[in-house]
């Protein structure tokens, strides 16, 4: 959340710099001089326009992992619970699985996701889990109805597993960062474009736009990465569900 408040307001210091050297430059000129002075506050909405996306889009995909951890986590749970109805010694196997493929998680595999990717690992654990519980033979309908609702859980967890994967993988287009960066550079040099040629204590204004700029935009390229950065999802949602599995009881 910071790091987004300190995006926006480089964004919009910016582009009110801008919008002040371009009025300065148009002040008292008519003709092509002020046309220009126009196409300058119009240079500025668009960079804002396009610095805006480059927050929102990564924004909202962050958000959006950030839930689907704690879906993930809860499937977990849930998988926990329904494995503590199975017939023993299958059962207390299966919890004990899922507690291994939490712990995997949060220490081996969280760290491989900054780089965009999850360890097969994981979902080879998975997919052991819910081989050896698809294997078991129950008899009596509370086993079977037991054995049902832990594959259907395992199934949601697997879903998750794969939003996740997902996940890691999300980057705003290419473009977005690109037009952010021509546009950014645009809004500086525009007004020497136009004829301004300040100096001394003029230029000050001037180099302030390119920090803006430069932190704006370094602070945009930040956010695009979910797992990494300035608004990285964390894995507390794992963490949480290994301290849950503590109260629930174990199959016996």
């Amino acid at each position: 959340m910071l790091v987004c408040a300190f995006a926006v307001v480089a964004a919009v210091g910016l582009v009110a710099g801008s919008a002040f050297l371009f009025r300065k430059l148009a002040r008292g000129k008519t003709g092509d001089e002020t046309s220009s002075g126009h196409a300058g506050a119009m240079v500025s909405s668009l960079f804002l326009l396009v610095f805006a996306i480059a927050i929102v889009v990564p924004w909202t995909t962050v958000d959006s992992a950030r839930q689907n951890t704690y879906t993930e986590s809860q499937a977990a749970v849930e998988t926990y619970w329904s494995a503590a109805a199975l017939p023993a010694p299958a059962g207390a196997e299966v919890q004990a699985g899922l507690r291994d493929y939490v712990g995997f998680v949060l220490d081996r595999e969280w760290p491989l996701m900054a780089s965009g990717r999850l360890s097969p690992e994981g979902s080879w654990r998975l997919d052991s889990l819910r081989t050896q519980v698809a294997a078991l033979n129950v008899t009596d309908d509370d086993a079977r109805g037991a054995k049902g609702a832990a594959l259907d859980r395992l199934a949601d967890l697997s879903a998750a597993r794969r939003q996740r994967a997902a996940d890691a993988k999300a980057t705003p287009p290419a473009a977005v960062m690109l037009l952010t960066i021509v546009t950014g550079v645009v809004v500086v040099v525009f007004p020497f474009l136009a004829g301004a040629r300040p100096r001394g204590f003029a230029l000050v204004p001037m180099l302030a736009m390119a920090v803006m700029l430069g932190v704006g935009i370094y602070l945009a390229w930040d956010i695009s990465r979910v797992f990494t950065g300035g608004l990285a999802v964390t894995p507390d949602a794992f963490a949480s569900a290994l301290q849950e599995f503590q109260r629930i009881p174990e199959s016996r």
